[in-house]
């Protein structure tokens, strides 16, 4: 009687041993999932111009802010009216963003200029305002008028840029043989590409 029930106990484990191993190897029911890539959005395009530093077209990623495209164009000048903004509005694509001065004047839309209020740190001159001086099209003069720019290293310039063609950005400058980081410095927020 007792083998009789040792083997009523085995062939009970061996059906149970069975029913794990069928419920295990089955094949999963339904299709399988696969994940897809997230869609990514086209860029914000944003032309910034007025009292910033380096003023010119910028993406960013949807949501942007205004304060991102005044950080992006270097910060605000001193003469920049920033109560006149509000750096918590949404960007657009295809937007143009005029950062005013101080003084009520207005940024130029042309192309590749910014008009400049004058103001004891900027240089001396006869108008009220400068326009910022594109170092790609600039002439020997206009080159001549930046602080620390004298008639050779002008000449420089041109020279580097007839050989080297167009500076991509301002900083390219300092590219140019005799012009170190303390002479961009002093034209960093004259100069426009």
């Amino acid at each position: 009687m007792k083998n009789a029930l040792y083997v009523l106990v085995g062939v009970m484990a061996g059906f149970m041993l069975a029913g794990v191993l069928v419920f295990v190897s089955r094949a999963p029911a339904g299709e399988t999932i696969v994940l897809l890539p997230a869609p990514t959005k086209a860029p914000v395009a944003v032309h910034v111009i007025g009292a910033v530093p380096r003023p010119g077209l910028y993406e960013f990623a949807e949501g942007a802010r205004v304060q991102d495209a005044i950080d992006a164009a270097g910060g605000l000048l001193a003469s920049a009216n920033v109560d006149a903004l509000n750096l918590a509005e949404l960007l657009e694509d295809g937007q143009q963003l005029a950062i005013p001065y101080k003084d009520g004047s207005t940024p130029s839309t042309e192309s590749g200029t910014t008009d400049l209020p004058s103001s004891a740190t900027d240089t001396p001159t006869d108008n009220s305002s400068t326009d910022l001086v594109n170092i790609n099209t600039a002439t020997l003069e206009e080159l001549i008028a930046l602080p620390s720019i004298g008639p050779t290293t002008a000449q420089k310039i041109i020279d580097y840029r007839d050989t080297n063609g167009a500076f991509s950005t301002i900083e390219d400058i300092m590219n140019v043989s005799g012009i170190g980081p303390s002479i961009f410095e002093d034209i960093k927020d004259l100069i426009t590409t």
